[in-house]
């Protein structure tokens, strides 16, 4: 099973200067929560923005010479690190950015969306032509934490949409892996 995880603000933004746009601890908590002991699809820039990256993450760039921490592998597409994030036999979750998101959803079973019921100044959007409104919702729990930047109380409202029909990966003849 694919899943892809993420946070919107009600303006759709997800990001600012390479990180979130909002500092609700509880939050990061929970994806933390979430993604534990999984392999991970990332895309380059939201990888460079992580303090902390887990074994088994595929990092999605072009750049064959980019520079990987240990147990990271770099693939040239979406495709390829979910191929690859698949043959760990680890749950797999897309973590971002953008244009990442945009490429797996077609793919994923499961997308967990917070969705922080407040707008934020960004530069990066939740893709539009992800159509998880129309997504029946499997989960969903409210929680008001305090955001720390702003000091105000913002309700998060943790849905787990699913896909009725997601899309099979294409077949790959060969993976490479490009550490």
């Amino acid at each position: 099973m694919i899943s892809a995880i993420g946070a919107v603000a009600s303006n759709g933004m997800i990001g600012l200067a390479g990180w979130l746009p909002w500092d609700i601890p509880e939050e990061l908590a929970y994806f933390e929560k979430m993604v534990e002991g999984a392999a991970l699809v990332i895309g380059r820039l939201t990888y460079e923005s992580m303090d902390v990256v887990p074994v088994d993450s595929f990092i999605v760039s072009r750049q064959p010479d980019l520079a990987l921490r240990p147990g990271c592998t770099r693939v040239a597409s979406v495709e390829e690190g979910l191929q690859s994030a698949l043959a760990t036999g680890k749950p797999v979750f897309v973590i971002g950015g953008s244009s990442v998101y945009a490429a797996a959803w077609p793919y994923c079973d499961r997308f967990y969306l917070t969705r922080i019921e407040q707008a934020y100044s960004g530069d990066a959007l939740f893709p539009a032509e992800i159509p998880v409104d129309d997504w029946p919702v499997h989960d969903e729990s409210v929680s008001v934490f305090v955001d720390r930047r702003s000091g105000q109380d913002v309700t998060c409202r943790f849905l787990q949409y699913r896909q009725p029909s997601p899309r099979p990966l294409p077949k790959m003849d060969c993976i490479s892996k490009t550490t």
